[in-house]
């Protein structure tokens, strides 16, 4: 089959032949028909993470939609979304023609919601799934400030929080596209990410009316500092990646004084049942409008070029490869 293959850990991934996925129990073969390229398949890829260095060569992918070709679990034909531990685990990925997978990391899909728009949510949106539900506790009528709003996570993050009732929801994006994306979203209020930590808690206090009483944040680093200066009495933030850098500043007293919480997150820690209701739940969403990622489809065969785009930053919205 064609497929996207790593033959060294740190370089992209090459579109060539490789060997069929293997079946055996406990797996299914699913033919793919989308799989994006996340953060975490670079991550996995480049061999100088917490993960591990990856067995080589594999094919990357961590996620995919497709179709089931055969299986145990349930009928051939059925159309799902999978994950995968392709780059944590030997064995491949989604990006490839086919893939096997663990019966567990299927989820049936219904609806009419087109392959590559599911891919293009996935894990980000069961990430900012739970970290507004079961990390965040959003409850009706409190505020939410989504860090680095324009990405993936964050656009599901700002259309969830609408869908979960807050009362108002403010955006911090770098870019004059990725501030567009998060209005899109649907988000109250847009707040540069720009100048030094006391000048981004100032605009972030006067545009959430004070404080915020959940934060969302894939960035960590100076935007996470400036958010946790104005958390609320109570106040929630909910890290889920380190996209700025892996250090952020956080006041004793800040957080003494308002009993306010850091939390992390990471879907690695969810059970496959508690993955698929929280994706069901974002599809749905996503079936009705309500929620979106803004993506670009790319063929497979142009799989290398969309990978160096993704790791130079010149992606701009999410990238989905389509067999």
């Amino acid at each position: 089959m064609r497929a996207a293959v790593v033959r060294r850990p740190g370089t992209p991934p090459e579109h060539a032949e490789h060997p069929d996925p293997v079946v055996g129990p406990g797996r299914s073969l699913v033919r793919v028909t989308a799989a994006p390229i996340v953060p975490l398949d670079l991550l996995c890829a480049s061999g100088t993470s917490y993960l591990g260095t990856p067995a080589v060569p594999y094919v990357p992918g961590v996620q995919g939609v497709g179709v089931v070709a055969e299986s145990a679990a349930v009928p051939a034909g059925t159309r799902v979304w999978f994950a995968t531990s392709a780059g944590m685990a030997p064995g491949d990925g989604g990006l490839a023609e086919r893939c096997s997978v663990a019966d567990d990391d299927l989820v049936p899909l219904a609806g009419g919601l087109p392959d590559t728009a599911v891919a293009a949510l996935g894990t980000s949106a069961v990430a900012a799934w739970a970290c507004l539900t079961r990390r965040g506790r959003l409850r009706p009528g409190e505020t939410v400030v989504v860090l680095g709003a324009g990405g993936a996570v964050g656009q599901v993050a700002v259309g969830a929080a609408r869908v979960l009732g807050a009362g108002r929801v403010v955006a911090v994006c770098r870019s004059a596209a990725a501030q567009d994306r998060a209005r899109a979203a649907g988000a109250d209020a847009v707040v540069p990410l720009a100048g030094d930590v006391d000048a981004l808690a100032a605009a972030l206090a006067g545009t959430c009316g004070g404080s915020a009483d959940v934060v969302v944040d894939p960035v960590f680093g100076t935007a996470a500092t400036a958010a946790s200066q104005v958390l609320a009495p109570g106040g929630r933030l909910v890290n889920l990646g380190g996209a700025s850098g892996d250090e952020a500043v956080f006041s004793s007293a800040v957080l003494r004084g308002r009993s306010a919480e850091v939390l992390g997150h990471t879907n690695n820690a969810l059970t496959p049942a508690q993955r698929r209701e929280d994706l069901d739940a974002v599809l749905a969403h996503a079936a009705a409008g309500r929620i979106a990622v803004a993506h670009e489809t790319v063929p497979l065969a142009d799989v290398t070029a969309a990978w160096e785009r993704q790791a130079s930053g010149r992606a701009g919205t999410r990238l989905v490869v389509v067999p």
